[in-house]
């Protein structure tokens, strides 16, 4: 019961369109309707500039991290793990936005920021030396992923492996059509970087 009431704490919490309120709030634009059609930071950045995707991406990040960690200001035993994968299901189908969310990258980095800030550095800097490579956002994100859960292995938790292994299953899932593209050199690279 306890697991249930905070999993669906999580996904409440996960489920708040960061990008959508943004947009809407101090753009007067809904990003849904721009560029990808994604809520997520990438898309943010792309449709409503810098400091817009600056503030969505790390918003979607803090959802990751308090579900992660608000069981544990409460009950002891509980995975924060298992809690924090319900606010990324949260991030990519957010009831309040129709069930039409983002990608899950950044609400995933938010949860292992949660349980484990120095492998999200590993994250951080393996994303971004993966984007200075390739310029690809979509393509860095998902060899992040694989490199994340490839660490946890090393490091012998088998708890984090199992989730990370979970979470980047999402990653390469919603980024279906992005990995058409890329193989079809049709998907759009960065430019500032």
């Amino acid at each position: 019961m306890t697991y249930l009431l905070f999993a669906l704490i999580a996904y409440v919490i996960g489920s708040i369109p960061s990008g959508l309120i943004v947009g809407k709030v101090w753009y007067k634009t809904d990003i849904r309707e721009h560029g990808s059609g994604n809520l997520g930071g990438t898309n943010t950045f792309r449709v409503l500039g810098l400091k817009a995707g600056l503030i969505v991406t790390s918003a979607d990040i803090l959802k990751g991290t308090i579900a992660t960690i608000l069981p544990l200001f409460f009950v002891t035993e509980i995975n924060p793990l298992i809690i924090g994968v319900f606010a990324v299901i949260g991030h990519m189908y957010p009831v309040f936005a129709r069930f039409k969310g983002g990608k899950a990258v950044a609400t995933s980095g938010g949860v292992i920021l949660g349980v484990n800030p120095i492998l999200f550095a590993i994250i951080l800097a393996t994303f971004f030396l993966m984007l200075y490579a390739t310029k690809y956002v979509s393509l860095s994100s998902m060899v992040t992923g694989v490199i994340t859960v490839i660490v946890t292995i090393l490091q012998n938790d088998v708890g984090l492996t199992i989730v990370t292994t979970i979470l980047t299953i999402f990653v390469i899932y919603r980024h279906r059509a992005n990995i058409k593209r890329i193989l079809n050199k049709t998907e759009p690279k960065i430019t500032w970087m």
